[in-house]
């Protein structure tokens, strides 16, 4: 029976919110993944005249191998691309994390090349964020 794994991953880091952006692009860099985007929730919130204290990043990242994979498997998956992680602050506390990409798929596809993928992707996003915290 396959290993039950809870659908986030996330870690809290001693570092402030800008350092901990900072360091997460520098870790996703060294992975040899890509930043597609990166959308500021907290900033979009107040702008929209929101009171939101907390602060939240979402980076989209993408690995164009590991994509291609997923897409030539099934077109239909690009709705779960790119994959996503958060830097956030909450309650004075900085977290990085993500939805772990082989709960997401195995959820998605029961093709088991699909869940090697998912796996290989998801062995390397954790590296990066333990990267990114430390």
């Amino acid at each position: 029976m396959p290993e039950l794994l809870t659908p986030l991953f996330q870690l809290s880091t001693t570092k402030g919110f800008a350092l901990a952006c900072s360091a997460l692009e520098l870790a996703v860099a060294e992975h040899e993944f890509g930043i597609l985007a990166v959308h500021d929730l907290g900033q979009t919130l107040r702008s929209k005249g929101i009171d939101f204290e907390e602060q939240c990043r979402v980076f989209e990242v993408c690995h164009p191998e590991q994509a291609a994979r997923v897409l030539k498997a099934n077109m239909a998956l690009a709705m779960a691309l790119p994959c996503r992680i958060s830097v956030f602050t909450d309650a004075g506390c900085t977290w990085i994390g993500m939805i772990r990409p082989e709960v997401m798929l195995r959820s998605l596809s029961g093709d088991p090349e699909l869940a090697v993928v998912a796996r290989d992707v998801e062995v390397s996003l954790v590296e990066i964020i333990e990267a990114a915290v430390a």
